[in-house]
């Protein structure tokens, strides 16, 4: 006979689905799962605060596509810690599995220390959320977990278990341990409205794509790739659909998007939800045709009707989409409007050219950024995280992210302190390829401490902060509305935030000058340590210059 705790049979299960570390903050009551992961050689990554945690389990689903991220979080403020991340992967639909702790069974409802209703707390953001109190049940129940944080939407589940009952003995021999299968939506919809999708794609004069996350959530991008290559239907991404199609690809655009919506006579939705990124569906004309391309069908027409509806794995739509218009013989050739807009993206390249260039002290913004972007270009296979408000807006319009490699950022919950979290799941799970956070140095605050524990682990992470000593994608809308004199809780100072990477452990860089910025990065690349480059820019007050609110 076979007899182990609650904590190693939690630990065989999450074996058993694929899992090859967890990350938490060290608490008494989940400690048995630790000690079950040291036996099935699940690696545990521990960081200074719960928050990230769950931010780097987030991370670690988008980038292992098929597997859960699963944060551990002890009993209490916690798992209380732990719920902006929760949200977070909620409105990102990331898989995550979070295993929180609970008071002992036996004093349940008695006061013990750290005890409240977790699973109420985490019910709302969360696709499932119970509580296990057998310990024999764990691993069925863990199961279940990563079925609903699979299936279907993606997204997060809440599993609660009691200390003794994760320190209980069971018997493996006794035992059987779930068989976990892959979850994902393979599904294709029917060949009518695949048809019919490829008719109005074939009668359009001005068709745009919009992919979005669940295309990413899909694997579709090879599918998407293939789709607009066919078409030569221009491409627009938001959300995790960025990197889904290379930014060097003929029918990608990213500076159009208002000229290409507004002048639009079909819009194939590929996982974009028409939300406050669509203005509600407002972007589009209401005489524009859609197809929409979805996981599920209660996401199909949210915020205004859609003509074709497609719902199922995106990637298999999109190639029977290309198939049934190559069935009709429908010959789609959208080149000349693809140029139209390709000239709109050039007028507004070489409109930012001055920026880009400029020698002007403090630091324009947009020259950082150029920086940056020549940074990146310069190695295929980094993988580069925002984290920040304009910083990061603004970097979007320049960055672009090499064709192998990977571009995340917090999605529409628009969770600051997701950069250092995300950037330790990437690191573990890419030990040979480079990892830049892109910072703003409000962002940067919020999670900055996990410097520690890229240094205890030995990650060498990079981040670069644009350090405007503000608030700024508050601050300007706050000086336009009340005055430039009624600037409250939006200022900051030019912290020294080198200096506390350096202390500790990590590298430092202070750059005040343009022409400092290139060497600075690559330095701290080059350092093989953790490292952080800190740029003052320019303090944007009046206006709305930079913003992202314009």
């Amino acid at each position: 006979m076979a007899t182990t705790h609650g904590g190693r049979l939690a630990a065989m299960a999450l074996k058993a689905a694929g899992v090859e570390c967890v990350f938490t903050l060290s608490g008494g009551h989940v400690m048995a799962i630790y000690d079950g992961c040291l036996d099935e050689d699940i690696r545990v990554v521990d960081v200074r605060h719960e928050q990230a945690a769950v931010h780097a389990a987030d991370a670690w689903a988008r980038l292992n596509p098929g597997r859960v991220g699963v944060a551990i979080l002890t009993a209490g403020p916690g798992v209380t810690d732990g719920v902006t991340g929760v949200a977070n992967a909620w409105r990102a639909n990331s898989p995550i599995v979070v295993i929180g702790g609970q008071g002992p069974f036996d004093n349940m409802r008695r006061g013990s220390l750290q005890e409240m209703d977790h699973v109420s707390v985490m019910r709302p953001i969360t696709k499932w959320a119970d509580a296990c109190y057998q310990t024999e049940r764990i691993a069925e129940y863990l199961e279940v977990a990563v079925r609903h944080a699979m299936s279907g939407v993606p997204g997060p589940s809440f599993l609660e278990i009691p200390m003794d009952v994760l320190g209980g003995p069971v018997d493996l021999d006794r035992t059987v341990i779930p068989r976990f299968r892959d979850y994902r939506v393979a599904s294709a919809a029917p060949p009518d409205r695949i048809e019919e999708a490829a008719g109005l794609v074939a009668a359009a004069d001005r068709p745009v794509v919009m992919a979005g996350t669940a295309l990413k959530w899909s694997e579709g991008g090879d599918a998407l790739r293939r789709f607009v290559e066919a078409t030569k239907i221009p491409c627009f991404t938001n959300g995790m659909g960025r990197g889904q199609l290379p930014m060097s690809h003929p029918q990608f655009f990213n500076r159009s998007r208002k000229d290409a919506l507004g002048d639009s006579d079909l819009v194939v939705l590929a996982g974009t939800p028409l939300d406050f990124r669509m203005r509600y569906g407002a972007s589009i004309p209401a005489e524009t045709k859609l197809v929409q391309l979805d996981l599920d069908e209660t996401l199909i027409g949210q915020n205004r009707s859609t003509d074709v509806s497609l719902v199922g794995n995106l990637g298999v739509n999109l190639d029977a989409l290309r198939d049934s218009l190559d069935a009709q013989g429908l010959a789609v050739d959208h080149s000349d409007w693809s140029l139209r807009l390709r000239a709109i993206e050039d007028g507004a390249e070489a409109s930012l050219a001055a920026q880009l260039g400029s020698d002007e002290m403090p630091i324009d913004p947009m020259r950082l950024c150029a920086g940056i972007a020549e940074v990146v270009e310069s190695d295929p296979d980094m993988i580069v995280i925002g984290d920040g408000g304009d910083i990061v807006a603004q970097a979007s319009k320049v960055l672009r992210v090499p064709d192998r490699g990977t571009w995340m950022d917090p999605g529409p919950l628009g969770t600051l302190g997701v950069g250092m979290p995300f950037a330790l799941a990437a690191q573990l799970a890419n030990p040979d390829k480079r990892v830049l956070i892109v910072y703003g140095d409000g962002a940067f605050g919020l999670n900055g401490f996990e410097f520690d524990t890229a240094v205890r682990f030995g990650l060498p992470i990079v981040g670069v902060v644009g350090n405007d000593a503000a608030w700024g994608q508050m601050m300007r809308p706050q000086a336009m509305l009340y005055g430039n004199e009624r600037l409250v809780a939006t200022e900051l100072a030019y912290t020294r935030y080198d200096k506390v990477v350096e202390a500790l452990g990590g590298h430092g860089e202070h750059v005040t000058k343009p022409g400092e910025i290139v060497p600075a990065l690559e330095r701290a690349l080059a350092s093989g340590k953790p490292a952080l480059v800190n740029v003052e820019i320019r303090k944007d007050v009046d206006g709305m210059k930079g913003s992202t609110y314009v």
